[in-house]
């Protein structure tokens, strides 16, 4: 966009091309309001360039390298370490996120979005500066910035890298340390051992805040079983450097042993600062985020915020609903609002964990003795015949004499596929008899939720 484009004034501008940004244009132009997106960097954000999608590539990736060991245990003649080729995978890697890009391209050409590749602030409640001086003005503006990984504050900390530096990696480090215990840490621990690392996972409380206890207990022993040491009550003061490498130095004064590298998986900051919200009125919570109610309406009328940069769900499925949601309210006569009960979501773990609903203790503080909950822990027919250590656990909570089915959690291989399918069971409100009564798939993992008793 330069100074001398006549169409300066939109029905729409979104701040942010990434998945939610991109989601509320494509559905406002859909409804053929007059929309501008301003993004400076890579279109998809987040999910696309520095998460989800690449996470996953590397995760898959992962996943062969373990199947891989498996097959020589169960007599392929396959070589006795396997290693994968980190340039000639990233080179897939980034063709296919480079498709995304292209596919995103056509359709806001397609759909008639302008597309401003730069930084934006706002002037006042409805008008927005670039960074090449132009302003904007809508009815509408929609905040979709996303976030971005923090380094903790304590010495030494700038020696150490967040989830975005790890995918300029080029190959797997001797010896890694990761530290937090979130998904982001639990992911990139597994990962990066499965690939060849030695991985410490430093938590300083438990891992996988949120998700059933008993599940994240039995991730922790396959983790154990595939190599991942995971050290419980650790808090990092300082970070130091010598001729063998990076150290950590714990709140007790203790030294480790030296990493080739170092991951901070401690959190993440919304990305706000240079959006001069002041200007507009907008408000933010003690952390940053911008503050919106159930219908991501911000304090200031005609101003709406989505995805990362709000304290809602961190999910790129969130943000995206949430902004069609929006649009459809805004320009379709629609009075739709995202429902942000039983959310499915999966932490790519290896294996994978994924849980729909409540978990045993969410259920039992609001449900009391009226919860019930079903269990079936086994080894996964591949890992019992290569006689892995490797065990799944499957969890069903329900509520009620009709044992409604409030919560269901998957530890196991293809937990993130399986579960898609019964979280629409759930939202539909099945119980226990429903699940007795569908015929079992056999042999796989799945007919275990129809099975618990």
């Amino acid at each position: 966009m330069s100074a001398s484009d006549p169409q300066r004034d939109f029905d729409l501008i979104v701040i942010g091309g990434g998945s939610g940004g991109l989601a509320g244009a494509f559905r406002a132009a859909q409804h053929g309001a007059r929309v501008a997106l301003l993004e400076p960097h890579l279109l998809g954000g987040t999910c696309v360039n520095v998460g989800c999608v690449p996470k996953k590539a590397m995760w898959l990736a992962a996943e062969v390298a373990g199947r891989l060991r498996m097959a020589r245990d169960l007599g392929f003649d396959v070589a006795d370490s396997p290693s994968l080729d980190w340039p000639t995978f990233i080179a897939h890697r980034q063709r296919y996120i480079a498709g995304i890009h292209d596919s995103y391209r056509h359709r806001l050409d397609a759909a008639g979005i302008v597309l401003a590749p730069m930084r934006a602030r706002f002037i006042d409640a409805r008008t927005i500066e670039c960074m090449d001086g132009v302003r904007l003005s809508a009815s509408q503006i929609l905040i979709a910035t996303g976030g971005h990984p923090v380094r903790p504050d304590l010495p030494g900390a700038e020696l150490g890298g967040v989830s975005d530096d790890f995918f300029q990696w080029t190959a797997a480090p001797a010896r890694v340390a990761v530290v937090g215990g979130g998904y982001i840490g639990v992911e990139l621990a597994g990962l990066l051992q499965a690939l060849g690392s030695r991985v410490d996972l430093l938590v300083r409380g438990r891992l996988l805040d949120g998700f059933d206890v008993e599940l994240v207990e039995q991730l922790a022993e396959d983790y154990r079983h595939a190599g991942v040491h995971i050290e419980f009550g650790h808090h990092l003061a300082a970070v130091e450097c010598d001729g063998d490498g990076l150290r950590l130095r714990d709140r007790d004064g203790r030294l480790s042993e030296p990493y080739d590298r170092l991951l901070f998986a401690t959190g993440r900051r919304a990305n706000t600062a240079s959006l001069d919200l002041a200007a507009a009125g907008v408000a933010t919570d003690a952390d940053g985020y911008v503050q919106v109610d159930e219908r991501h309406a911000t304090n200031v009328a005609g101003i709406h915020a989505v995805g990362d940069v709000t304290a809602n769900l961190a999910l790129t499925p969130v943000a995206i609903a949430a902004a069609r949601r929006l649009m459809d309210r805004l320009y379709g006569g629609s009075s739709s609002v995202l429902d942000q009960r039983d959310i499915p979501t999966v932490t790519f773990s290896h294996p994978p964990l994924g849980k729909v609903g409540l978990t045993e203790a969410q259920a039992r503080e609001r449900h009391g003795d009226e919860v019930h909950v079903y269990r079936a822990g086994f080894r996964p027919m591949l890992h019992a015949l290569a006689n892995s250590p490797q065990r799944s656990l499957f969890k069903l909570v329900c509520v009620g004499a009709e044992r409604q089915v409030v919560g269901l959690h998957l530890l196991g291989e293809a937990a993130d596929e399986i579960l898609q399918g019964y979280a629409v069971a759930i939202k539909r409100g099945i119980t226990l008899d429903d699940l007795r009564e569908t015929v079992a798939i056999h042999p796989t993992s799945a007919e275990e939720v129809v099975l618990m008793r």
